[in-house]
């Protein structure tokens, strides 16, 4: 059997946007332009992704979450959407353009994560994240602005 995605008749789709194996788009979702959804993702109702966002694999993006454009979220990163489940109140979380989420992340509930930031790999991130800046640990704290991260980014590139 071919591997199937479940794409929602009300989802929204732009141009060339790429959707790997076993992946679910939910109910009025938005996806922009030039967007690839890893296998194994999940982007749950009501989402929007902006243009050129990548969603890799096995990566959980609840209801009611708003992703900008330009944005990394990494293998296994998880979104939350109830800050004290279970509850009948949910809260997206809010990522903001060209941010980089790494692997197995955790985001809280409500928690908006600022432009050009980026979250370490396995941070748990329980309040937002500033413009600019880079968090790691649980709890996710600044460890540095995004300008040294594109440095050793740039050093490790070659």
């Amino acid at each position: 059997m071919a591997p199937v995605n479940y794409i929602s008749d009300t989802a929204r789709l732009g141009k060339d946007v790429a959707v790997w194996h076993h992946a679910y788009i939910g109910n009025n979702t938005t996806i922009g332009d030039n967007v690839s959804i890893g296998s194994l993702a999940h982007i749950d109702y009501g989402v929007e992704i902006g243009n050129n966002t990548r969603i890799a694999g096995q990566a959980y993006i609840p209801a009611l979450s708003h992703i900008g454009r330009n944005v990394f979220v990494g293998p296994a990163a998880v979104l939350t959407n109830d800050p004290y489940p279970p509850s009948k109140r949910l809260a997206g979380i809010t990522i903001k353009d060209n941010a980089v989420i790494g692997a197995r992340a955790v985001i809280r509930a409500g928690v908006t994560i600022g432009a050009n930031s980026v979250v370490a790999m396995g941070a748990i991130v329980t309040r937002d994240v500033p413009d600019n800046m880079v968090v790691a640990g649980a709890p996710a704290t600044v460890i540095y602005p995004r300008e040294e991260y594109d440095k050793k980014q740039k050093e490790w590139s070659g």
